[in-house]
């Protein structure tokens, strides 16, 4: 194999690039190597990458930088296989090594080394003492020439059941040891020997070794001896310069699973952790793969730069599907960004294309029907979802940006929160779409992990994060963050991520996309100064100064808390809320009464009709209180809490026969009362 991936740049001339040899991470272990350090290696040890222009396993690459390397014997063991030899003919190297070292009794280097046991020649000693001769063969006992033709007769079949079983023992007929102990054992013994060039890795050794556990550790010494222990080969006349010394590798996919005793104590022990493809080498990677795609030929050079760009923290492997996917899902080349979609997403049925013209259409009317007394944020948020429907956007291709980012302000209680459930309703047919988060839960710093998952290491890092997960699980989404500025700064940092590139990676290393999601802010910000406004104008504040008076109040909010960029970012989507007007509190009323009537119904078959002779004029008097006013739609609901009261008190007293009639009203002096209408039950 070639070198030529660890000699370029070694005299100065310039750096080592990924130029098709290797990746750059495999050109640091080989560094590693030279300065003499054993290498802790984790991360990505699953992914698919390449050696010397050829797509390789994780496990094909490291034996081949090793064999590179100066190597002759390299060893692989995991939990499962045991000890293997995954370059050939370094299994028969490993056994001729066996073979052949020091014995104790030939008074070599092997003399007390870890796990060694007696040398083939016992069987021959034995054999000897067995036939009652010295060195030097002359006979000891004295006794006749029959005796002796029987004990040498037995002497000789024992000696061929011991030469079987030496056979039977040997590591050219058994094979290599399989338990970890022995393998450990074998490994310490021949890296510490200078007679050859030996490299070892250690695969999920996290998993044979539980961390935590105290009868772990014992394992874990004796593998940090191996590392240590280990000299330099002596050099041979042909052959690469071997490494600076028999190497003893681990490969963990979490390093937060090891021992930290393990790798910080000693400095010749380094660790090298293996991230998803850079744009270099996920370049390569395409370029390689380009006629495995559908459309190849049709393609343009733009169309591979498109999908460097696009599939950044995607694994060898994603990698390798997306050409795949390119002919399962009939994407083409030249379409990268309904490739990576499709990939992504991996559904057969995109809720966005299941959509009715007309529905999306006329979707301000449908979201009006529900949302009373907010035409102006309702005509904004169908517009912003008929240009998603359409998907006419700035941006080249393969980009993910979610459908939509809404930033909903205004007094509260107006229907913010109504407005996304219906949003979620209207365009993916189904209101568990809608996921709300309460962004007070996120004022600590480190609560930016419950959104994408702790770090390897810490507690809950195998669960991911709440968010990612959600995204995960379910892509079409309408997500609601709810008081934004509540939020810690370094969560407000996720959402910039997500809203300039509509993907975040959680703990785990897995990444979720949010290009098919609608994302919604909601903020109270400002409303606090809504009741003293109310009472300076005396009347009704004008739509245009309470918009300029929200608009102003968030902004300052931002900056006040350092994340200008992130209001900047979200200003296209602003949507200031109305506070609810006269006109409009009658409805909101008038359907909160309706859901009682139909709870009656439902539960004692009994007809409610509420008066509105009497219920209009008396809450529209409750809300034109600023102070009741400035609370909105919750206070309506506030205040129709005494008649609700009214009717499970007349339940409870007279228990209405089903089928009867019931009429609720409210008299001068605004206490309520129910009364059975003439002619019923």
């Amino acid at each position: 194999m070639s070198t030529a991936g660890f000699t370029k740049g070694e005299d100065g001339a310039g750096p080592v690039t990924a130029d098709g040899m290797m990746p750059l991470w495999a050109v640091s272990l080989g560094w590693e190597l030279r300065r003499g350090r054993q290498v802790i290696v984790n991360g990505q040890i699953r992914d698919r990458w390449w050696f010397e222009d050829r797509p390789a396993s994780f496990r094909e690459l490291v034996a081949g930088v090793l064999e590179v390397r100066g190597a002759d014997v390299v060893g692989w063991w995991d939990p499962v296989a045991g000890l293997t030899f995954p370059l050939p003919g370094h299994a028969e190297r490993f056994a001729r090594l066996e073979a052949n070292r020091p014995r104790p009794a030939d008074g070599g280097a092997g003399r007390g080394a870890p796990g060694d046991d007696r040398g083939q020649d016992a069987p021959q000693q034995d054999a000897r003492q067995q036939d009652g001769r010295g060195q030097d063969g002359r006979q000891q006992d004295g006794r006749g020439q029959d005796g002796r033709q029987q004990d040498t007769s037995r002497v000789r079949r024992s000696t061929e059941r011991e030469r079987d079983r030496s056979r039977l023992l040997s590591p050219r007929a058994a094979g290599p040891p399989r338990a970890f102990a022995d393998v450990v054992a074998t490994v310490h013994r021949l890296v510490a020997s200078p007679d050859a060039a030996t490299a070892f890795v250690f695969e999920d050794v996290d998993h044979q070794l539980p961390p935590g556990q105290p009868e772990s550790n014992a394992g874990w010494l004796r593998l940090r001896a191996a590392m240590t222990d280990a000299v330099t080969p002596r050099p041979t006349l042909a052959g690469p310069r071997p490494h600076a010394r028999n190497a003893v590798l681990c490969a963990v996919g979490d390093i937060g699973r090891l021992p930290g005793w393990f790798h910080l104590e000693d400095p010749r022990i380094a660790t090298l952790h293996i991230g998803p493809p850079d744009p270099s080498e996920r370049r390569l990677w395409l370029t390689w793969l380009r006629r495995d795609f559908n459309g190849a030929p049709d393609a343009a050079r733009h169309d591979i730069e498109a999908l460097v760009g696009a599939t950044d923290g995607m694994s060898g492997w994603d990698i390798e599907a997306l050409a795949r996917t390119s002919w399962l899902r009939d994407a083409p080349l030249r379409k990268p960004d309904k490739l990576l979609e499709l990939h992504r997403l991996n559904v057969s049925v995109d809720p966005w294309t299941q959509l009715d013209r007309e529905t999306v259409a006329r979707a301000a009317g449908v979201l009006g029907a529900r949302v009373v007394g907010q035409s102006k944020a309702v005509d904004a948020v169908a517009a912003a979802l008929q240009a998603a429907f359409v998907g006419v956007d700035f941006g080249g291709s393969g980009t993910a940006r979610p459908r939509g980012a809404f930033f909903f302000v205004g007094p509260t209680g107006v229907g913010k929160t109504e407005l996304a459930k219906a949003v979620a309703e209207l365009m993916f047919g189904d209101q568990s779409a809608y996921a709300r988060f309460d962004m007070s839960e996120y004022q600590q710093e480190h609560a930016a992990e419950r959104l994408a998952g702790a770090p390897p290491g810490y507690i809950g890092h195998e669960q991911g994060g709440e968010l990612t997960r959600r995204v995960q699980e379910r892509p079409f989404s309408v997500l609601l963050f709810d008081e934004i500025e509540k939020a810690h700064p370094r969560v407000l940092d996720k959402f910039l991520q997500i809203l300039e590139d509509g993907r975040l990676t959680d703990g785990r290393g897995q990444t979720a996309y949010f290009s098919q999601c609608l994302i919604i802010f909601t903020s109270n910000t400002g409303a606090e100064a809504v009741q003293d406004l109310l009472a300076a104008s005396g009347e009704e504040v004008p739509p245009s100064v309470l918009e300029a008076h929200f608009t102003r109040a968030v902004e300052e909010k931002f900056r006040a808390i350092g994340r200008p960029e992130i209001y900047g970012r979200l200003k296209p989507g602003v949507v200031v809320f109305d506070m609810l007007r006269r006109e409009h509190i009658v409805k909101i009323a008038d359907r909160l009464l309706s859901q009682l009537t139909e709870s009656v119904r439902e539960r004692h078959q009994v007809e409610l009709v509420p008066d509105t002779d009497t219920l209009h004029p008396w809450i529209t008097g409750r809300m034109s209180d600023p102070e009741h006013q400035a609370y909105g739609g919750r206070q309506i609901r506030n205040e129709l809490e005494l008649p609700r009261a009214a009717v499970v008190a007349h339940f409870l007293a007279h228990r209405p026969t089903p089928g009867s009639r019931l009429r609720l009203g409210i008299d001068a002096g605004g206490t309520p009362w129910v009364r059975t209408e003439e002619g019923n039950g």
